[in-house]
């Protein structure tokens, strides 16, 4: 076969060509001296230099004019060191609500009240022992017969409980910061997946009924998030599909959640934060990809560089405060 003749080739000028990358989209090297706020802006305009931006516009713009923003996390990004950041978006004003899984409530139990979470399971699992840590059992055990018995569902409740126990290490605790905010904050039980269901005196029935009440309290949250930010950290499974059911329960009574931006951040793209997150409720979606210990902080610093620089004075006294 004769190599294909290429003469007669139709070309064009350049010029003329629709292009995706200009001169202007290219990153910019900084100075060592540099703030957080050059840094950002000297990031490339493209792909995730842009989501990134992008995350941190609709963050400031929906605090800025009261629209709802809620944090829904896995376990991962307690154990990763995260929460500091989560907290003080509570404390600003930023975050209006926190939901999460089940493993995300018992690190920041243990962390709050021990001072450590997250253990050596490969050791312990063989010891028989993984698991058995008797005063997270009974946290969980207190907080869902509360939690049921007088309505205040799993989260309030175990954030009550925390509090009557004086835990030693509270400042770093996400379900204390929502409960001292006065915030709503939903714990979503998954059962048998987590170590406290091992345990004889924590009620399946209790545990049930308990985080039923949180999902419906969801529901209220949800209700309210027209032109709101809702964000999923680290939950593959469990709040994605817990979320799209409570926009199908607000959507089924009519409520409107016109221009709800909905953002995930994970190491990887999944299945169910892809599409029930980010595709099917929302009119916008933004996937961060990536490490939750670099990208939480840089989005932290983001947001309170930018929120800083439209009201330095009143956010200074603010944070004094």
């Amino acid at each position: 076969m004769k190599p294909f003749d290429l003469n007669g080739l139709k070309t064009y000028d350049l010029d003329s060509r629709p292009s995706k990358v200009f001169i202007e989209d290219l990153g910019q090297p900084m100075p060592a001296n540099a703030t957080v706020a050059d840094w950002l802006e000297s990031l490339p305009r493209q792909l995730a230099g842009n989501a990134l931006r992008g995350v941190r516009d609709h963050l400031c713009r929906a605090y800025e004019n009261g629209h709802t923003v809620v944090i829904a996390l896995g376990g991962h990004v307690i154990k990763t060191g995260c929460a500091p950041y989560l907290i003080d978006w509570i404390d600003r004003g930023v975050v209006k609500a926190v939901a999460m899984n089940g493993a995300a409530a018992i690190h920041d139990f243990e962390l709050a009240l021990a001072g450590k979470t997250s253990e050596d399971v490969a050791a312990s699992l063989h010891a028989g022992k993984f698991g058995m840590a008797r005063e997270t059992a009974d946290a969980f055990a207190v907080a869902a017969r509360a939690g049921a018995e007088n309505d205040l569902g799993l989260g309030a409740a175990l954030g009550r409980y925390m509090e009557q126990q004086h835990c030693p290490y509270a400042d770093g605790s996400l379900v204390l910061a929502a409960y001292r905010a006065g915030i709503p904050c939903t714990i979503h039980v998954a059962l048998g997946t987590d170590i406290v269901h091992m345990h004889p005196h924590v009620s399946g029935a209790a545990l049930g009924e308990a985080s039923m009440l949180d999902f419906r309290r969801l529901c209220s949250v949800v209700a309210g998030m027209n032109k709101g930010v809702w964000m999923n950290l680290g939950s593959a499974v469990v709040l994605p599909e817990v979320f799209l059911k409570a926009v199908s329960v607000v959507r089924n009574f009519g409520h409107n959640l016109e221009g709800l931006v909905t953002v995930n951040v994970d190491k990887e793209s999944h299945y169910r934060s892809t599409v029930n997150v980010l595709r099917r409720p929302a009119d916008e979606g933004i996937e961060l990809t990536g490490h939750h210990e670099i990208l939480l902080p840089l989005l932290h610093a983001a947001v309170a560089c930018k929120l800083a620089a439209r009201r330095p004075t009143s956010l200074a006294l603010e944070h004094a405060a």
